[in-house]
């Protein structure tokens, strides 16, 4: 949920438009500190999983896609929005040195990230299809899919 408010955010902070209450810097602040709050609670999720014997995840799974023993397609998927966030996070930290047109080409891959960790977490986890998760789903690509919508209406 919190990556579906980062993006949300994102796409709110691209499309200069304030939130109600809210001027432009301040959706653009909590955006930032959603992102790192979503990185830190994706740091907590998967150094918990290296402890979990049922989840069997070993290091090199972290970085290395599609060869984990626990359902390695599902875990795979989240080892690709896991480095995907890696970069993200990286290239926001070196923002300055690396120009914005090279941030700017790096954090469009936000837009693949969002989508991988949902089907991630609906292949990998224990409560993928039940009803609430679904229903959490669900609001989730319902929000993102607003956004997107509402910032095409800002551009035409």
């Amino acid at each position: 949920m919190l990556l579906t408010v980062s993006t949300v955010l994102g796409i709110a902070t691209r499309s200069g438009r304030p939130a109600p209450g809210l001027p432009r810097f301040a959706v653009a602040e909590l955006h930032r500190n959603v992102s790192l709050l979503s990185a830190v609670f994706l740091a907590l999720h998967v150094g918990l999983l290296l402890f979990d014997p049922y989840a069997m995840l070993r290091l090199f799974d972290l970085v290395l896609p599609f060869v984990g023993e626990y359902r390695p397609f599902w875990q795979g998927l989240g080892t690709v929005a896991l480095d995907v966030l890696l970069a993200l996070v990286v290239t926001s930290l070196l923002r300055h040195r690396l120009g914005r047109r090279t941030w700017r080409a790096v954090h469009w891959a936000a837009y693949a990230l969002w989508p991988v960790a949902l089907v991630h977490a609906l292949g990998t986890g224990t409560d993928g299809f039940s009803p609430w998760f679904l229903t959490v789903a669900v609001l989730c690509v319902l929000s993102v899919v607003g956004a997107l919508f509402l910032r095409r209406e800002v551009r035409v």
